[in-house]
């Protein structure tokens, strides 16, 4: 049950060197306010992302961050793309910019993300292109950020980057959700995520938002939950589990209500449920629910070398001290407690191998990995893992203890066989014993007080005097100093003092259950042991002294245990040292010996007691040879092989007189034992040959092996091709999408551009830097006679209708001054056009030509020659009138005066128009009866009739006058003011 709480250390490269700056130990950093959901997708996932924020408000409350798997090589489009899908700002994230709600982040392109304390962390990546797992690094990352508040994503994409990041989160107590794979363009990436279980929800991304609004609330409501409610929740878990142990016999009571609470809650929310009593009454109705429920309560999250400082120290520090001074027949004993499925137990042996590798040192390695889930140790022994892994382990590593295969690696058999693997309750199954080293990482954390210091004691005793427990950071041996003694405080390695004394707690199991007199459990387990103890000391006198002399072999006949005293029948062969047991033994032996083993291995017969005559230290001796197929050792045929020597007494006994040599009998002894000798030497001579033809063929194999890693080598740099070429496919995929969706909208603004081009009154004509027609309107024919055929061509090859002047100099002006222009031409027609010329700006402010445009005047012009034509009739008529005259405006401001006044007055033009009536002769009209009436004129239409006034006129004293007042019809609103002089009768 390894339950990495933090196994979502941010990935390799700078982004995570920030990640584990900003935090020395791992745990959950500094959450947000509002949850943060990070997406993944590869091929395929522009149309998903659309969709998923076309149906989303914009005033969800969560903060988006956006993992696609864009090319390093190309400027992604995307952040202009999803804008339209959302109002929503969506932005390219930055290094240290801090995640707020209501907004979309986007990875930028060859970059690697992790967020730390809600801060993105973005920096250059330094796996190569087809090794890069973006989505596994950000979402592992999150999950250690946020914890329970994190939100994961996988929508459409090909290969399985993403479902260990999704399993980081699925461990911290988060929630993700799964595309549903028929709705998904490319399935690979959510189905490989559906295959691990680690997917909450199932389901097309436009039905996402609705369950994340939903999750959101859910998260609210669980920052402060009332003393009331927790008092409530803590009895409803409680009959959840008391079903969960009823239906799996597995029990959680002694759990932390917090972490089991989280997880029922997210199965509650899972299942669309109202309450945690529906969801008791759901568990006991459907029990596959209970077998889901109870492997979400394991939280089987783990990693390659997670915490690699710790995995340092242990190299560094703790293996040199646990190897000292070990003799060479040592047994060294390992045991990963909560192996889950089985990444920590491959690590602590990849790190034994490689120290034992580094120092030359060769020892038997035992390492036992247990967990509670019978799925993930059949998966830790399948030793089967995803691509993802080599994130989390050096090319080295990956190349020497992996076989890389099509969907991931494989650890290679020289590390399997280090292994053993079970199922185990290390909180009922009794511990093992007599262990160097325990690596019992995130189990206790998730264990009551009280339990874990049993756990403790139990651990304690399972390890040698000295002999080290390594725990994670978040983990401590709490009130026990009197058991250990801590070796390295940070990374939790404590070194056991002294040994415990089993008691019934440890060897039964249950450490839940404390018997009520320890001591007196003790003993009576002791008095069991003493038996067991006599019967072994019994077995092994008894073996030494009835047994023959026996040797085990394998198949191939080469010796693997050795009983008794073999000195008389095996002896080391002259030349290559070798473990055959033909070569060691006798020559007298070997015939009945090969032929004995080929019985036993080809035809699994057994031969018991064939007697062979043998020469012995100079003496012929009976020797009775036994030999026994024994039971397959891990699909290993074994047999064992015995020589029995009879006495020189009984030997006497079978013949009592010696044999006459003259005799036929002993003359035909003779030639046989002659021509048994010659065929023993044709068989020595064969035997030889075969010896040599092995050799060669040794060596052919040799030569086959170092071919066959050439193309295993080969193989590997094409499985390395393949996937850079499938992530440059993915990535490539991702770009089109981005670019058919930017062609699409090009489409639609070109099409929106030609109908406003065509609709606008007066002619346009585009020019590049060339003065070469680019495009134009259907009105600028008007000008120039313009075809289609014609862009491209320089304008000034086109002919031109109007009238002495050439625009194009203009133009080539504009071009040079970087400013516009403006002038008025006459076609050949008589019509008046106003031509602007302007600069032609790119997006990125750069000048590229020059942009004609044509305003029809004509009617301008036509209405200012009338207007001036007017004003002219309209002047003169005035000027005939013999009264003073003056045309004023709203404001009683002189626009105009008649020739009389002048005369009349003695002033000049300049010295009237513009100014103010009341300023006029020296003030004399400033009368304020006579302006108030002039003031409402304009306003109430009305006129002033004979208004009396004395104005004094030089050269003619104090002169009476009448003045008159009226409004001009007209587009401006005027007044016309006539005076008349009163002479006296």
């Amino acid at each position: 049950m390894s339950k990495d709480k933090s196994d979502t250390a941010p990935p390799p490269g700078q982004a995570a060197a920030a990640a584990a700056t900003a935090t020395e130990h791992p745990g959950h950093g500094e959450r947000t306010h509002f949850p943060i959901v990070g997406i993944g997708a590869s091929a395929g996932g522009l149309e998903a992302f659309e969709e998923f924020f076309r149906h989303l408000p914009d005033d969800c409350g969560l903060a988006f961050v956006l993992v696609p798997h864009l090319d390093p090589g190309h400027a992604s489009l995307l952040t202009e793309i999803l804008q339209r899908s959302t109002a929503m700002p969506v932005v390219e994230a930055e290094n240290g910019v801090a995640v707020a709600a209501n907004r979309v982040y986007i990875i930028p392109p060859n970059r690697e993300m992790a967020i730390v304390h809600g801060q993105l962390c973005v920096a250059v990546p330094e796996l190569p292109r087809g090794q890069r797992m973006p989505i596994d690094a950000f979402l592992r990352s999150l999950a250690d950020d946020q914890g329970d508040q994190a939100i994961g994503v996988i929508l459409s994409g090909t290969g399985s980057d993403g479902t260990l990041g999704m399993r980081a989160i699925h461990g911290a107590g988060g929630i993700t959700l799964v595309q549903e794979p028929s709705s998904a363009k490319f399935p690979g990436m959510p189905g490989s995520v559906i295959h691990a279980a680690y997917a909450t929800h199932v389901l097309p991304a436009a039905d996402m938002p609705t369950v994340l609004l939903a999750t959101a609330r859910q998260l609210s409501n669980n920052v402060h939950p009332s003393p009331q409610a927790n008092e409530a929740t803590a009895v409803d878990i409680d009959a959840v589990l008391t079903v969960l142990h009823a239906s799996t016999g597995h029990d959680f009571s002694h759990y932390k209500k917090g972490t089991i609470g989280r997880r029922i809650a997210r199965r509650v929310l899972q299942h669309r449920l109202r309450s945690i009593d529906d969801y008791r009454a759901y568990v006991a109705a459907h029990p596959e629910e209970g077998r889901a429920l109870f492997k979400d309560l394991l939280i089987n999250v783990t990693r390659f070398f997670r915490d690699p400082e710790a995995f340092k120290v242990l190299k560094q520090e703790i293996l040199p001290q646990l190897f000292a001074d070990k003799p060479a027949d040592y047994v060294f004993r390992i045991w990963v407690a909560g192996c889950a499925s089985g990444e920590e137990a491959y690590s602590v042996a990849i790190l034994v191998r490689e120290f034992m590798s580094e120092t030359q040192k060769a020892f038997k390695v035992q390492i036992y990995g247990t967990d509670l889930d019978e799925e993930s140790i059949a998966s830790a022994r399948a030793g089967f893992y995803l691509p993802n892994i080599a994130a989390d382990l050096t090319p080295a590593q990956l190349h020497t203890f992996f076989l890389h295969e099509d969907a991931g690696y494989r650890v290679r058999k020289e590390i399997r066989e280090m292994l053993v693997f079970a199922v185990q309750n290390v909180i009922k199954d009794p511990p093992f014993s007599q262990l160097d080293l325990i690596c019992c990482r995130n189990v206790m954390i998730y264990l009551e007080p009280e339990l874990q210091n049993q756990l403790i004691r139990s651990l304690h005793y399972a390890l040698r005097t000295n002999g080290v427990l390594f725990l994670s950071p978040a983990e401590s041996i709490g009130m026990h100093a009197e058991l250990f003694t801590a070796v390295n405080r940070k990374w939790k390695f404590y070194r056991a003092i002294g040994a415990s004394r089993p008691n019934s707690t440890m060897l039964l199991g249950d450490l839940s259950w404390q018997t009520a007199n320890p001591g007196r459990a003790t003993h009576q387990v002791a008095g069991k042991l003493a038996p067991v103890n006599l019967a072994e000391l019994t077995r092994r006198a008894l073996l030494q002294l009835f047994a023959p002399a026996s040797v085990v072999t394998d198949a191939a006949g080469n010796i693997v245990f050795v009983h008794g005293d073999t000195d008389r029948f095996l002896r080391p062969a002259p030349g290559q040292a070798t473990l055959s047991v033909v070569d060691m033994a006798l020559d007298s032996l070997r015939a009945e010996l090969r032929s004995a083993l080929h019985r036993a291995t080809e035809e699994r017969t057994t031969t018991r007691g064939r007697q062979v005559v043998v020469k012995i230290d100079g003496e012929l001796r009976n020797v009775r040879l036994s030999v026994h197929p024994l039971a397959d050792a891990d699909g290993h045929q074994l047999l064992l092989v015995s020589f029995q020597e009879e006495t020189p007494t009984a030997a006497r006994d079978a013949s009592t007189a010696p044999p006459d040599a003259s005799s036929p009998e002993m003359r035909r002894i003779e030639e046989l034992e002659s021509e048994l000798a010659h065929t023993w030497e044709a068989l020595q001579s064969t035997i030889e040959r075969q010896q040599v033809a092995n050799e060669e063929l040794m060596s052919s194999n040799e030569e086959l092996q170092s071919t066959n890693e050439e193309l295993q080598s080969t193989i590997e740099e094409l499985e390395t091709s393949k996937e850079e070429l499938q992530s440059i496919n993915e990535e490539l995929v991702t770009v089109n999408g981005e670019l058919q969706a930017n062609t699409a909208h090009l489409t639609k603004t070109q099409n929106d551009l030609k109908n406003l081009l065509d609709n606008i009154s007066g002619g346009i004509i585009f020019l590049d830097q060339q003065l070469c027609i680019q495009r134009f309107t259907s009105e600028a024919v008007d000008f120039y006679h313009l075809q289609a055929a014609d862009v491209g061509r320089p304008l000034a090859d086109i002919k031109s209708t109007i009238e002495a002047r050439d625009l194009l100099i203009d133009a080539q002006a504009v071009l040079d001054s970087q400013l516009p222009g403006e002038q008025e031409v006459r076609t050949i027609t008589g019509s008046y056009y106003q031509v602007r010329l302007k600069p032609y700006r790119t997006l990125d402010d750069d000048i590229d030509g020059v942009v004609m445009t044509f305003a029809d005047i004509t009617a301008r012009i036509d209405a200012n020659s009338r207007a001036s034509a007017a004003q002219l009739f309209s002047e003169s008529i005035v000027d005939t009138v013999r009264e003073p005259l003056l045309v004023l405006d709203g404001e009683l401001q002189v626009i105009a005066a008649s020739r009389a006044f002048y005369q009349r007055f003695q002033v000049a033009k300049e010295e009237t128009i513009g100014r103010q009536l009341g300023d006029l002769a020296n003030r004399q009209w400033d009368l304020p009866a006579f302006r108030e009436l002039l003031l409402n004129i304009l306003p109430r239409d009305e006129a002033v009739e004979d208004f009396p006034v004395e104005v004094d006129i030089h050269g003619s004293g104090r002169v009476q006058m009448m003045l008159n007042a009226r409004r001009l019809a007209g587009t401006q609103p005027l007044i016309l003011l006539a005076m008349g002089e009163v002479h006296s009768p």
